[in-house]
């Protein structure tokens, strides 16, 4: 008998080592196999936010009622296009979190310190609870007058709706996002998988249910999403804290705040979230641009939902990246700077191909894209807007590969500064700048914003790829004059 429970710990101490020894091992390998199951996952969570769009403009009505149902159609895109800053607020908070506690856990983990990645994990647990449960409160009654103030006007109610609900139910995301970072961190990209596969599916499943066959409209869309978000969390759970079999463990009775760790957390996560940040407060300023320029809430509708084409675009990048935050934190820890170097470039060289591709085939397939998302009658001038929208921001694919990567590096080595740094002189100062210039200097109107969001991300991509390289050669020269 004893001999069998040598053995099962023998095999339980194998399958939580795993991910450790992927990490610890080939840079390449380790973010091939690290990047396909985000690439997977995000795949199937974008996908979700495309046909959650599809299904909000009207897109299969006929399918599922033959009654009329009200709260879809342009108006309810333009609703969600006014909900959306507010929301990626929310995941910007979350997911900044994450990355700071996932790049902890990292670097614990490649300076072979298993309970200081224990302890991080606990930390950053229940400062996201703590961070959710005030935010919560604050947009659920707060959310309204923010979306009138932004420009909403038909769309006003509509948008007060599905924000209420959707921040009512965000305590949800804001865990979601910080387990999957844990679970990343520690190599277990598979399950961060599994989890965000589930939640989209689910959520692609019960959207058209909640839409069209309960008659909620935009409403259905909404209790759909924290619904699923729901389910997901309680999957989440029981990974980590009940079925205990996660490299890093949870110990909550003798938890106390630590100092040094906290401000480890925040050292990449604030930054972090800044960042993320710093893009809703972009998308505030372009909704509000739009409306100077007359564009109004098709405007609104057109930018919200091409910029859902843009994510799947780029779906690619941000899987990678989340794998090249994990590698190169564990490559940092341990002072193996060629490694380091080695993952960046490879995923760096990896990006630009598949993003060079992807926007060749979003400039020839635009129309037909446009076309699917407009389908009710009273859509013709968003189809126009949308149309020119496509055509012109996939020019910058392929230079964001290059920023987003180092972007990522950045977080990984504990430089969330730099990354912050990076991402507000693409978004805050160059896109603005740059919009406000096209649109009304050069007299381009809507489409000179969407010329500003090209030519800011390219100069901003390529200044932070220089910036990259100096500092990872920076690195490998102090490495080797030791």
């Amino acid at each position: 008998m004893r001999n069998i429970q040598t053995e099962q710990k023998k095999s339980l101490k194998a399958k939580k080592t795993k991910g450790v020894e992927l990490l610890l091992g080939g840079p390449k390998k380790a973010i091939i196999k690290l990047s396909i199951p985000m690439i997977l996952a995000m795949s199937a969570q974008t996908i979700y936010n495309l046909v959650d769009a599809l299904w909000v403009s009207g897109f299969g009505q006929d399918i599922f009622t033959n009654k009329i149902v009200d709260g879809i159609g342009p108006n309810a895109l333009a609703a969600v296009g006014f909900v959306m800053p507010l929301y990626m607020m929310v995941i910007a908070i979350s997911t900044g979190i994450g990355i700071g506690g996932g790049s902890a856990i990292s670097r614990r983990i490649g300076g072979k310190d298993k309970s200081g990645a224990d302890n991080v994990a606990i930390h950053s647990i229940i400062l996201i609870v703590i961070i959710a449960i005030i935010f919560t409160i604050s947009l659920f009654f707060t959310g309204g007058n923010i979306f009138t103030a932004i420009g909403a006007k038909e769309s006003a109610s509509l948008a007060i709706i599905y924000g209420k609900i959707i921040f009512g139910g965000s305590i949800f995301l804001f865990f979601n996002q910080v387990a999957y970072s844990i679970l990343r961190a520690e190599g277990d990209a598979n399950r961060a998988m599994y989890a965000m596969m589930f939640g989209a599916g689910l959520n692609i499943i019960l959207d058209p249910i909640f839409i069209y066959t309960f008659e909620m409209g935009l409403a259905g869309a909404a209790y759909a999403t924290i619904l699923s978000m729901a389910i997901t969390s309680m999957v989440l759970v029981y990974w980590l804290f009940l079925r205990k079999d996660t490299y890093v463990s949870f110990k909550f009775k003798s938890f106390s705040f630590n100092k040094d760790i906290l401000k480890d957390i925040f050292r990449v996560g604030l930054p972090a979230s800044i960042q993320q940040l710093s893009m809703s407060f972009t998308m505030l300023i372009i909704i509000i641009i739009i409306n100077m320029t007359n564009g109004n809430e098709i405007g609104v509708a057109a930018y919200n939902t091409g910029w859902r084409v843009v994510m799947v675009s780029i779906l690619p990048l941000l899987g990678m990246a989340t794998a090249v935050t994990t590698v190169t934190g564990a490559a940092y820890g341990s002072k193996s700077y060629e490694k380091l170097n080695t993952a960046y470039m490879y995923a760096a060289k990896i990006g630009l191909a598949v993003e060079t591709i992807s926007a060749i085939l979003i400039f020839i397939l635009a129309p037909y894209i446009a076309s699917v998302f407009t389908s009710t009658a009273d859509a013709v001038q968003l189809k126009e807007y949308l149309l020119t929208f496509l055509k012109i921001t996939c020019l910058f694919y392929p230079g964001a590969a290059l920023g987003i990567v180092t972007s990522a590096t950045f977080q990984g080595t504990g430089k969330g500064l730099y990354a912050l740094i990076a991402t507000l002189l693409r978004t805050i100062i160059l896109t603005v700048a740059l919009s406000l210039l096209f649109t009304f200097v050069f007299n381009m109107g809507i489409s000179g914003i969407w010329w500003g969001l090209v030519i800011a991300n390219l100069i901003g991509s390529s200044i932070t790829f220089v910036w990259g390289k100096l500092y990872v050669n920076r690195l490998r020269k102090i490495k080797q004059a030791i």
